[in-house]
């Protein structure tokens, strides 16, 4: 309990100290309903600095839908500091994807682009309020296995929890007080309509991907793995790599001048 206390307190005023050495005086955060964006928003309000929190639907199903509101509630009746908004993007999302449906573009990038609606919603409010935006991405997800979209909800000014196992993060939810029915939310992106869990994209738990990602940083003594913990490695392996673009800095061409 002290550890998860002194770890709160720790992000709480890193992101602080980040905000005052830049002058910035809000912090906006997009609140989808599940653990990541509920922790992250929650250590944004322990600051005391303006908090905006938004949950940005596009054909959202009512559960995801709910759970943000529901929490958006909750922080609003623990902390003075926090405005909550409710950003509608169905109708935006629909006008593009009508235009964009004139040419032939996948369900991938179709669901990649509900993100990417998000990021410029977020920055219009950060950039009218003296803000940042917030990133919830967690370690696995920011570098492990590149689950994210590029320029969506990978486009940000701080990541207070990129640093942070998403078991360490349902630890701090747990002691934050986080709604229960989030806790137990089995964990989504929200970009699809059929609603499909981050497991069912992937292939593997976050326990499973946090064991594959310490392995490879600490690897063990034992030379030979059981089938499913080899498939979970070579999951983790594939998904690393395809998404290795986004999390490596832009590739920059030195000129050398001659």
């Amino acid at each position: 309990m002290t550890k998860l206390k002194t770890l709160s307190e720790d992000i709480s005023n890193w992101i602080l100290n980040y905000a005052n050495i830049n002058n910035i005086s809000t912090l906006v955060v997009g609140v989808s309903g599940g653990i990541d964006s509920a922790v992250t928003s929650t250590l944004c309000a322990k600051t005391g600095l303006t908090t905006l929190v938004v949950n940005m639907p596009i054909h959202q199903n009512d559960s995801e839908y709910n759970l943000s509101n529901q929490h958006m509630m909750w922080l609003r009746e623990n902390w003075d500091n926090v405005e909550s908004h409710v950003i509608n993007l169905s109708e935006t999302f629909d006008v593009l994807k009508n235009e964009l449906s004139k040419k032939e573009v996948s369900d991938i990038a179709m669901a990649n682009t509900r993100a990417r609606i998000r990021m410029a919603a977020l920055y219009s409010l950060a950039g009218s309020n003296n803000g940042i935006v917030v990133g919830t991405g967690n370690k696995v997800e920011d570098f492990g296995v590149g689950f994210f979209t590029k320029y969506g909800d990978g486009g940000v000014d701080i990541s207070p929890i990129a640093d942070l196992y998403k078991s360490e993060v349902y630890q701090l939810a747990e002691f934050l007080g986080i709604i229960q029915e989030i806790q137990d939310a089995a964990p989504t992106d929200g970009l699809w309509s059929d609603g499909r869990t981050d497991e069912d994209q992937i292939g593997a738990t976050y326990d499973e991907l946090e064991w594959a990602m310490n392995e490879i940083e600490n690897p063990s003594a034992e030379k030979e793995l059981n089938e499913r913990l080899a498939e979970v490695m070579k999951i983790y392996l594939k998904f690393n790599l395809l998404n290795s673009h986004k999390m490596h800095p832009i590739p920059i061409f030195r000129h050398i001048k001659r």
